[in-house]
């Protein structure tokens, strides 16, 4: 019988990738392509899919989507220092340029105000529109730039139709590999195509949350933890420099 996953278990796999992928750029700084490297990278790409899948997820079944959303930009706010530190990036955003400025919950955070916003049938389209657009430039800086905001916000629109889904993680990610392998570094650019490996894992979703309640708060304490570890490893053998282009 085929196996199923649950969203805890789900995002347990995430956990472990983001992990590996984090702890490589600290241990073999910039992109290297040697191909143990290049493959402990490509583990890493698993992360970011699962992350838009239960934000749409997310805003589907929380209770409070305010209190929801509030949330996020709060963890936004605080993994903004985090990210920065265990990346060797300064605080100030925009100061070393528009790329990897802060971190993807950033993004994340207005994936869900968007999905609220157009989810709201009172607000006229001109209106959501605009709220895509000013979305989509606002998150443009961190982690994942805008794809962040709008391939969540597209899965949240194919609920119930996981084909749909997929294709929305294949076709997002392929623009971002592509804006990177044709503008800053095709290496780098390539590795995103690799986001594919989560769709096998997400179609094998059962729709349940799992036992254990206390998912939720454990990624929310986890990931700014071990980012601040990671900026402890990253002065400890590197002195401050930056990891990521």
């Amino acid at each position: 019988m085929e196996k199923k996953f649950n969203a805890n278990e789900i995002k347990l796999i995430a956990i472990a990738a983001m992990t590996i992928d984090h702890l490589t750029w600290v241990f073999f700084p910039g992109l290297q392509t040697v191909w143990y490297v290049y493959a402990l990278h490509i583990i890493g790409r698993l992360t970011a899919p699962i992350m838009w899948f239960f934000i749409a997820e997310g805003c589907h079944y929380t209770r409070n989507i305010r209190r929801y959303i509030g949330r996020l930009f709060l963890f936004a706010l605080l993994s903004h220092f985090a990210y920065d530190f265990a990346f060797g990036i300064p605080f100030l955003p925009l100061s070393t340029g528009v790329f990897n400025q802060t971190s993807v919950m950033w993004s994340l955070a207005w994936a869900a105000l968007l999905i609220r916003i157009c989810s709201e049938e009172r607000i006229p389209q001109w209106a959501k529109n605009i709220s895509i657009l000013a979305a989509s430039l606002i998150s443009f800086p961190s982690d994942w730039s805008s794809i962040a905001v709008m391939c969540p916000f597209f899965l949240y629109a194919h609920r119930e139709d996981f084909r749909a889904q997929a294709r929305d993680i294949v076709l997002w990610s392929f623009l971002y590999a592509s804006v990177y392998f044709l503008f800053l570094d095709r290496a780098y650019g390539l590795l995103q195509i690799f986001t594919f490996l989560t769709i096998p894992i997400l179609s094998r979703y059962n729709g349940e949350r799992g036992s254990w309640k206390g998912m939720k708060w454990f990624f929310y304490v986890y990931y700014p933890a071990h980012l601040l570890i990671i900026g402890i490893l990253r002065i400890m053998l590197h002195g401050n420099i930056s990891l990521i282009f």
